[in-house]
């Protein structure tokens, strides 16, 4: 099997023949191909079947009211007393939803509500405990007139439909839709959107020993078996996001061969949502071992993904990431769509 990875490009130098990708910002004049066992090759645009370089410039279509032409972001809200940067910072209603407020207003376009650490080393929590962190604070956000979509982080089927159910419009899952087989038929029976995320093993123990025979081209294979059956539960790839899952058992060498060639993932025919924000890797690569302070760190990443045409990054620090990706747009010349 051969894959196809854009070479993305930004800015106003836009040869005649460069494609856009994905109906966004960047674009490609060629292309780089992939095969297990074989060295790459560039070719350009031109050489590309049809089919194949369909997928990668289809304009995504809005999900969860969220229009693609631009860079969105996912602003964390975490619930938890255990999560591995902001645990127990939010972990009363009023708290969260004074945060979330913050977030909304320093330029998040999502919300992403989670009430279960996924943290390497973490355990399941309680499915009534995770309800009761999550779903009060949906509700009193609906209650106030909050008009930022709000995404629930959840494994699980029964804390999915209490969250839509309270006013969530997105269901954000990193299993990837393998740990509870309710949940995909339920997006499907309620219409939700979702984000799918690749893991190898679960929150437990996927850092033990992440193992790939190739970790860029697993992961896409892993992602798009997941999106397929997706679609066979009844969720339409138009209502679906995917997350290569940084961090989510992988190692560091892992992670950067995912960030260095992440427009691949355009490939699947979907947005790439990319959360990488104050991990690990930035604090080992950094020098910053307190994850409070590793925002240049996570900015770099985000704006390095930018350039290959990620649609959306979930991010702690929404104020920072939103005033650094209006400065790297007026340097590159990207102009709304």
């Amino acid at each position: 099997m051969r894959y196809f990875r854009p070479i993305s490009q930004v800015g106003p130098a836009r040869p005649p023949g460069a494609k856009r990708l994905a109906g966004g910002w960047a674009w490609f004049t060629h292309i780089e191909v992939l095969e297990r066992g074989q060295s790459p090759e560039v070719m350009p645009v031109e050489e590309c079947a049809p089919a194949d370089l369909a997928p990668l410039t289809a304009r995504r279509p809005p999900i969860a009211g969220l229009a693609f032409s631009s860079p969105r972001l996912m602003g964390i809200l975490n619930v938890t007393p255990d999560s591995f940067s902001d645990g127990g910072l939010h972990d009363s209603v009023d708290a969260a939803l004074t945060h979330a407020l913050g977030l909304a207003q320093a330029g998040a376009d999502i919300i992403d509500i989670g009430g279960e650490s996924t943290r390497p080393g973490a355990v399941e929590v309680d499915l009534g405990e995770e309800i009761a962190r999550t779903i009060p604070v949906i509700k009193a956000a609906s209650d106030r007139g909050f008009q930022t979509p709000i995404s629930i982080d959840t494994r699980k089927a029964p804390v999915a439909r209490a969250a839509l159910d309270a006013g969530a419009s997105l269901v954000n899952d990193v299993s990837g839709f393998s740990f509870d087989p309710d949940l995909a038929p339920l997006c499907a029976t309620l219409s939700a959107p979702v984000c799918v995320m690749h893991m190898q093993g679960d929150p437990s123990t996927m850092q033990d020993n992440p193992d790939y025979d190739d970790v860029l081209l697993d992961v896409y294979d892993a992602l798009a078996d997941r999106i397929g059956a997706l679609e066979l539960a009844g969720v339409p790839r138009t209502r679906i996001i995917a997350d290569p899952g940084i961090g989510f058992g992988k190692t560091q060498t892992h992670n950067l061969a995912i960030l260095e060639r992440i427009s691949l993932f355009h490939g699947l025919g979907v947005p790439i949502l990319l959360g990488v924000s104050r991990k690990g890797m930035i604090g080992r690569i950094g020098l910053e071992p307190d994850p409070a302070c590793r925002m240049p760190g996570s900015v770099a990443l985000g704006l390095a993904a930018l350039g290959q045409g990620v649609q959306m990054l979930r991010v702690h620090d929404v104020s920072d990431t939103r005033q650094a990706i209006a400065l790297w747009r007026a340097a590159m010349a990207i102009n709304p769509i």
